[in-house]
């Protein structure tokens, strides 16, 4: 938006607030009082959060604006509170959160948009701040169980962040009994002395229910369900046949010999390979469905896949980005079916480099769609599957060689490979877990991984040379403090990392070396996954920053654009290059159109990730439920002064309080990630093997208990 323009309505607000006539008015209330066009909401909601932090608006508890004090102040960010009352101020650009003491949240509630002032001193690991002041409550629905105490009620939120329940008059609960399962939008936040208030906005159906507990977490995530009838018409529109008018201008590469590789259950087919090999190099294709064929910038299912950034998977269902009928339909690169593609391919030496390289738009079509299990087996050399491929199986062994080549070049480099087990829950037509198998990445899972790593850099490489906006994938160097705290603990066991002296960076290499030396050993899980905590989180940036974990210096997302928004941003971008549309305007349009994208699609990784985790951390409650008094093995991965995290091999984690552990006072020491008794020295450390008992779950923490195994006690 104009400066000016931007100036001028600032001005206005002001103007408005301090005539004596001014009743006070929440965002969404000055948004119609002054005619704002639903696309510029987020603009006004900017404009709004600079005059709080001038001083010259406040907001009051009911998140309505008033005239401010004319004081500016400090720094402002998102609170995060936790249940015992104190909380973390996330501030946008700061590396580290600030800590917020109960004393001092002053009547912020979890989400928050607020300022803060530094206070003197630091206590402990965080430099401590006060909240000034709430600039906007984000958080304006939450999910939880209602209780009925007759002439009003109680919601219990889901959210263990939440430190309050929801006051509900009779009347604002839609009718909903004890045990429901409830939405509820809150009406006023509460202070120190009122509870917050809300009313039911939602019945979602009782707590025992089937599906309930996974359309709570969808509810209390505020994710995406069905798609709007208008993006599923305009889907429907556009999911034609390929035409030879489609073709036009397009590489043929029909004639190509490629495959699919993916799960037996994938029915989202978005990437191809094709392989040969001349004299001593390898012309590797990486084919990538050509969704901006079919999803228009600016598109109602275009603003749809922007605001979803990406597909989220539950352990029950698939909530996507695009409608079916594209991301199964004629996005999916299905066997014997002309396609559109953009095609990476690549002319790689027997070395792993990649000597020449073309990006093309292309018209494919596949010839076998493959599962990991069979191009396993052919690699394995299973002879009944090898003669039923027998056609393709030169190119999948040839495939295994030159993945092995390209893998082997990456880790000379410093890429690192965490290799923790995975899992995969199995639930009956209920939804009740059955059983929790360990998901293992086998020799074709690695083929394509390292085939759409090779795509993704080259195409990241190749548009970083010709400086035009593109979104990459960065993974920044690990935090200093953590790697020197890691390097003094791992000289207790007698390893070594080197940084460089001055600002403690670290290379890489270094924690790949690590990983290596550790491996077999007694310690391997203990330091494996410490090493994995220093570790920053990869997101998305307009700027090419580099890779840490894979040790490379240009890295996008390329390969998915079926369920991940950057990857369909990136691949608009290629096109118009491509055909030379790529001018000016259009260029400046992107400069300020990625940093949001980059940004946003950022957070809706996070907001999936934890999502999935918790539906996951649910349905291992439920699993566990049924395993109470069952004897386990499991490995210590976590110590705290409450109590001591242990992992079993199906990934279930579940936690001994610290109070469970008897014969001894029991304290912890942090520095160490031990658990000690102070009379008896018996010692519990990170990494150790342990034998437990499943003692109880708490569905509301979605935690499960365990305690230590009577002596004896077989598994």
């Amino acid at each position: 938006m104009d400066q000016n323009l931007h100036d001028k309505r600032k001005n206005l607000i002001c103007q408005l607030v301090e005539d004596e006539c001014y009743v006070p008015m929440k965002e969404k209330e000055l948004a119609i009082f002054m005619q704002v066009a639903p696309e510029e909401r987020q603009e006004l909601k900017k404009i709004l959060e600079e005059l709080i932090a001038e001083g010259r608006l406040q907001m009051t508890k009911r998140g309505k604006y008033i005239k401010g004090d004319g004081i500016p102040n400090g720094f402002i960010g998102t609170f995060i509170s936790n249940a015992r009352g104190f909380g973390f101020v996330e501030v946008e650009g700061c590396e580290q959160d600030f800590f917020i003491p109960e004393s001092e949240v002053n009547g912020a509630f979890h989400q928050d948009k607020v300022q803060i002032e530094l206070l003197k001193g630091q206590h402990g690991k965080r430099q401590e701040a006060r909240i000034t002041a709430i600039l906007s409550h984000e958080l304006t629905r939450i999910v939880g169980t209602y209780d009925n105490v007759g002439s009003f009620g109680f919601v219990l939120p889901d959210n263990e962040k939440l430190t309050s329940d929801i006051f509900v008059p009779k009347e604002r609960s839609k009718g909903a009994v004890t045990g429901h399962k409830v939405v509820v939008e809150l009406t006023d936040y509460g202070d120190d002395r009122h509870k917050p208030e809300g009313k039911v906005i939602e019945i979602l159906g009782h707590v025992n229910d089937p599906g309930v507990d996974i359309l709570s977490i969808i509810k209390g995530f505020a994710l995406p369900e069905g798609f709007p009838e208008k993006v599923v018409n305009q889907a429907v529109r556009v999911a034609k046949d390929v035409t030879e008018a489609d073709m036009a201008g397009r590489k043929d590469l029909r004639g190509l010999s490629m495959v699919t590789i993916d799960g037996e259950d994938a029915k989202d087919l978005d990437d191809a390979v094709s392989l040969y090999k001349e004299d001593h190099l390898y012309y590797l294709g990486v084919h990538i469905a050509d969704v901006t064929n079919y999803v228009q910038e600016n598109s109602a299912l275009d603003r749809e896949a922007r605001e979803r950034g990406t597909s989220i998977y539950l352990v029950d269902r698939v909530i996507p980005m695009l409608p079916h009928v594209l991301s199964n339909g004629i996005c999916s690169l299905n066997m014997k079916e002309d396609r559109l593609a953009l095609s990476c391919l690549m002319t790689i030496d027997e070395k792993g480099n990649v000597i020449d390289h073309e990006i093309v738009e292309t018209v494919i079509n596949v010839n076998q769609r493959m599962s990991y299990t069979d191009v396993n087996k052919i690699i394995e050399g299973d002879k009944e599957t090898k003669e039923r491929f027998r056609e393709l199986t030169p190119m999948f062994l040839l495939m295994k060689e030159l993945a092995d080549i390209v893998r082997e070049k990456r880790k000379n480099r410093g890429s690192i490979d965490f290799d923790f087990p995975e899992s995969k829950i199995i639930l009956d037509e209920n939804g009740v877990p059955l059983s929790i198998q360990p998901y293992e990445r086998n020799a074709a899972n690695k083929i394509i991984e390292d085939f759409m790593l090779l795509a993704n850099e080259t195409v990241a490489q190749h548009f970083y040379w010709m400086e035009v906006p593109f979104v990459y994938r960065s993974h920044d160097y690990p935090d200093p403090e953590k790697i020197l705290k890691l390097g003094t603990f791992i000289n207790n066991f007698g390893y070594h990392i080197k940084v460089k002296s001055g600002d403690n960076e670290i290379h890489p290499k270094e924690i790949q070396k690590l990983l290596g030396k550790i491996e077999g050993t007694q310690e391997e899980a203990l330091i494996s996954r410490l090493t994995l905590r220093s570790m920053k989180r990869a997101q998305y940036t307009v700027d090419c920053n580099g890779h840490f974990g894979l040790a490379c210096q240009y890295y996008c997302h390329f390969t998915s654009p079926i369920r991940r928004y950057p990857d369909l941003q990136i691949h608009r971008i290629i096109k118009e290059q491509l055909r030379g549309k790529l001018s000016e305007k259009r260029i400046e349009h992107y400069q300020s159109l990625l940093p949001q994208v980059a940004k946003h699609s950022s957070e809706m990784e996070r907001r999936a990730d934890e999502a999935e985790r918790e539906t996951d951390k649910l349905k291992k409650v439920q699993y566990m439920e049924q395993r109470i008094g069952e004897v386990f093995e499991g490995v210590i991965s976590g110590v705290t002064s409450w109590g001591i995290y242990v992992e079993l091999p199906d990934t279930v984690e579940g936690m001994i309080h610290v109070s469970r552990l008897s014969g001894d006072y029991y304290y912890c020491n942090e520095e160490t990630y031990e658990m000690i008794g102070r009379d008896t020295g018996r010692c519990f450390k990170l990494g150790q093997k342990i034998r437990i008992m499943v003692d109880g779950v708490d569905y509301l923490q979605k935690s499960i208990d365990f305690v230590l195994a009577p002596e004896g006690e077989d598994e």
